[in-house]
């Protein structure tokens, strides 16, 4: 065997020196370098993991809450329109009630006003018998004093 390495010119102590020294350096970076970029690596994949995790269950609770407005629109909707309903009846009643109550001051009026007209009307009858009666006195008053 060493004549085979004297043929190619290789020494086998300086061969055994490098193995040693390449299994040192391989050690070394085996230990320095590729342990450490492994763990990062499987550090990386763990934190990726858990944010795609994070973004389903981000998605789930998006679609919860989409489904939960959704829900609440629908309810704010119904009771909108309940309330809208329950205004209209309320305003339909006052309506009813002030026309009511308008159609009441109206005869209450108008009663009045006829009263009064009947009180003028009962008023110029008197004063105009009281005119007459004087005017009839007068008049007969006239008519004897003539006569007398």
């Amino acid at each position: 065997m060493q004549e085979l390495f004297a043929a190619f010119g290789i020494d086998w102590h300086l061969l055994i020196a490098q193995a040693v020294n390449f299994g040192i350096v391989l050690v070394a970076l085996w230990y320095f370098l590729y342990k450490p970029v492994l763990a990062m690596l499987a550090k990386r994949q763990q934190v990726v993991a858990k944010g795609v995790e994070d973004a389903k269950l981000a998605e789930k609770m998006l679609a919860s809450a989409d489904d939960e407005a959704l829900t609440r629109i629908t309810s704010a909707d119904a009771q909108a329109e309940s309330i809208v309903s329950a205004a209209r009846e309320s305003a339909t009643a006052e309506k009813v009630r002030l026309l009511k109550e308008a159609e009441t001051r109206a005869a209450a009026v108008a009663k009045d006003a006829e009263a009064r007209a009947i009180e003028v009307a009962a008023r110029a009858r008197r004063e105009s018998e009281q005119e007459i009666a004087r005017l009839a006195i007068l008049a007969a008053e006239k008519v004897m004093r003539t006569k007398v």
